[in-house]
């Protein structure tokens, strides 16, 4: 069974800096692509960036410059580094990771900007 569990939000002043971490287990592959997605309340769940097996990326327009997303492949693992945070990047921002027609998804993690 896979699961997935992002680590590393919490609360931050605009402008500031995190680091969410996404760990997965119960895999015996290599993920084709895992990515990082949010959802703030009353709106859609939404793209943030993801990341192919080997390595291209694709961001969200607003994200693009401050958040960059990395994969450590041999672990199944991802990771996105967010600066220049905004009030607006406030959201649950959840991991996902997909192997062919299959995906899974993490519980998420609360990423709160103030201003």
């Amino acid at each position: 069974q896979v699961q997935l569990v992002e680590s590393g939000g919490g609360l931050v002043q605009a402008g500031g800096s995190l680091r969410l971490s996404c760990a997965a287990s119960g895999a015996s592959f290599s993920f084709n692509a895992m990515g990082w997605y949010r959802q703030a309340p009353g709106k859609q769940r939404e793209l943030v960036a993801a990341i192919s097996s080997g390595g291209s990326t694709n961001y969200a327009d607003s994200v693009k410059g401050r958040f960059t997303i990395a994969r450590a492949n041999a672990k199944n693992t991802a990771y996105l580094q967010m600066n220049s945070l905004k009030p607006e990047d406030t959201a649950v921002y959840y991991c996902n990771a997909k192997w062919y027609g299959s995906s899974w998804w993490g519980q998420g993690t609360q990423v709160t900007v103030s201003s």
